[in-house]
């Protein structure tokens, strides 16, 4: 069994059409391995743009769409909130949920990110599980307690069998747009853990589920991060911004 191989960018509140015409035509010749998927989520109005311009330039079967979020309600009286089947309706394949930053600065609770899983895994939309501890947590040996705390909830509410369709990222909080980077061997530790955590409900499913490292990877990074045993690819922020770089990040991944 050979384990998709996922690189995701993650642009968050950045970018316009301007940078979708950079990036479609600056991935035009882009050269993948097999059992790799690209997924470039950027903010809400461009999704459209995006997966428009991919389909034009015949880059649809190896570069997707994805949300950096989505409401874990159906519909309804939720101002400013995207549903699944708004996301359905534009095509949309892969959607971030519980990045951190909707954790910290929106108060994402992990019961409510496991609902979001529950809802994009009922729409057909494959959710990028994330997850991650602070740097405090990490200092003080937290960081086992504190994966477990957030994947837990996600088990609970859909099964582990379910999580064959889930897509795992793990960014370390203090990693994400600071310039740190966790050493390859701390994050395969850390990758190793999720996979174990796992199995200990299904090591089928486990030996499946793709998980991505985040938190500053880089073309000068991403090829030793990505020879990691488990380490299936990478969910990519600011270096997911300038197309050549990127480039160089998505042919460095490889199925396993």
């Amino acid at each position: 069994m050979t384990r998709q191989a996922i690189v995701a960018a993650n642009w968050k509140m950045n970018g316009d059409s301007a940078l979708v015409d950079t990036m479609v035509s600056g991935l035009a010749d882009i050269e993948l391995s097999s059992h790799v998927d690209v997924v470039i989520c950027p903010s809400f109005p461009y999704l459209s743009e995006l997966n428009q311009k991919i389909k034009v330039a015949n880059l649809n079967e190896a570069i997707h769409v994805g949300s950096q979020n989505v409401s874990e309600h159906e519909s309804g009286a939720y101002t400013g909130e995207v549903s699944t089947a708004m996301l359905q309706n534009l095509a949309i394949n892969y959607v971030i949920v519980g990045h951190s930053e909707r954790r910290s600065i929106y108060k994402e609770t992990s019961t409510q990110v496991a609902k979001k899983v529950h809802a994009a895994l009922n729409a057909g939309l494959t959710p990028i599980l994330c997850i991650g501890e602070s740097e405090a947590e990490r200092a003080t040996g937290e960081t086992e307690t504190v994966l477990s705390a957030q994947i837990q909830p996600v088990i609970d509410e859909i099964g582990i069998e379910k999580f064959k369709d889930v897509v795992i990222a793990y960014e370390p909080v203090w990693a994400i747009g600071t310039g740190k980077t966790a050493s390859s061997a701390m994050a395969q530790e850390t990758h190793q853990f999720i996979r174990q955590f796992l199995a200990q409900q299904s090591e089928q499913v486990a030996n499946k589920v793709p998980l991505l490292y985040g938190g500053s990877v880089n073309a000068a990074n991403c090829e030793e991060l990505f020879a990691q045993t488990d380490i299936d690819g990478g969910l990519i922020g600011g270096a997911s911004l300038k197309a050549e770089q990127f480039k160089i990040i998505c042919s460095a991944a490889k199925g396993k």
